[in-house]
């Protein structure tokens, strides 16, 4: 079976509208011989002479009416799903989107975030699940609109990034804790029981080849999961937790927070999406939305 030509109906259109094969030339642009050859495919493709000869003009065929509307409706709608998407109405907007964010982005965020998009379009629902890899299937097959974290190397090639904002590491302890007081020295830190923070249980991290540096070592009381848990166990003893900053704003509410006295790698930590909803309108104003919640 041979694949029609398209392109006639954009013919067939301008002809039967204008009812004039020289001005319907002229709305295509093109040259008589030109439109006279297109006509010509046309009523070979159709079978039916589509004008006649009336006098000095021409009229069209009953075939000709009968495809008038149907031609014309058939144009308008492929222009339609050529041209670019049109601006989203945030009123009338009906959309649930998923966002995969990092433990303290809901605390830090969340509720600003969710009045933000109420305000601006009140059919709009957001959700938030936990991240617990860097796995991006979940955006690949469209169950997660936008994803939180450190771009790294499990994160797909085509996956799309901006920037959210840096963060540093700083200890936590409870008040009253020795480290609350005095100048925190690498070798006063490294000598209090810590907490490592590791999703895969490791103990060793980027804070221990700093410490080996400068010859010194820290001793890891307990592995958790998660910087909140980190937290909560700091507050209720006497260990050291390490998490980042502007992470954890929220989470450290109460506690007593110090820069370290060593240098560590920052953090960037990013925006990231599927190229499938890079142009999608909505989606561009929800990633707008989180962008100007971090300045």
């Amino acid at each position: 079976m041979s694949i029609p030509d398209f392109n006639l109906l954009l013919t067939l259109d301008a002809v039967l509208s204008e009812g004039s094969v020289v001005r319907a030339a002229q709305r295509l642009h093109l040259s008589p011989s030109a439109m006279s050859r297109a006509l010509a495919r046309l009523r070979t493709t159709t079978g039916d002479p589509l004008l006649v000869r009336a006098g000095r003009g021409l009229v069209p065929t009953p075939r000709a009416i009968e495809l008038r509307d149907q031609v014309s409706r058939l144009v308008h709608e492929a222009e339609s799903v050529l041209r670019p998407a049109s601006a989203v109405d945030l009123s009338s907007l009906r959309r649930s989107f998923t966002l995969r964010v990092r433990e303290g982005f809901v605390e830090n965020v969340g509720a600003a975030l969710i009045a933000d998009a109420a305000r601006a379009a009140p059919g709009v629902r957001l959700s938030f699940i936990q991240k617990s890899d860097k796995d991006s299937t979940g955006l690949r097959d469209g169950r997660i609109d936008l994803d939180t974290g450190v771009v790294g190397k499990e994160t797909g090639p085509e996956v799309r990034t901006r920037a959210l904002f840096r963060d540093r590491f700083v200890g936590v302890v409870r008040p009253g804790h020795p480290l609350a007081r005095g100048k925190v020295t690498a070798a006063r830190y490294a000598g209090g029981q810590h907490i490592a923070v590791s999703r895969r249980g490791q103990a060793h991290s980027q804070l221990d080849t700093a410490l080996a540096a400068l010859a010194l070592e820290r001793s890891v009381a307990t592995v958790t999961g998660s910087f909140a848990s980190a937290l909560a166990l700091a507050a209720q003893s006497d260990l050291i937790a390490t998490v980042p900053e502007r992470q954890t704003g929220v989470l450290r509410a109460g506690l007593h927070t110090f820069v370290l006295p060593f240098a560590l790698p920052e953090l960037t930590v990013s925006l990231l999406w599927h190229p499938r909803f890079d142009a999608d309108p909505a989606h561009r104003w929800l990633r707008a939305l989180v962008l100007a919640r971090f300045p």
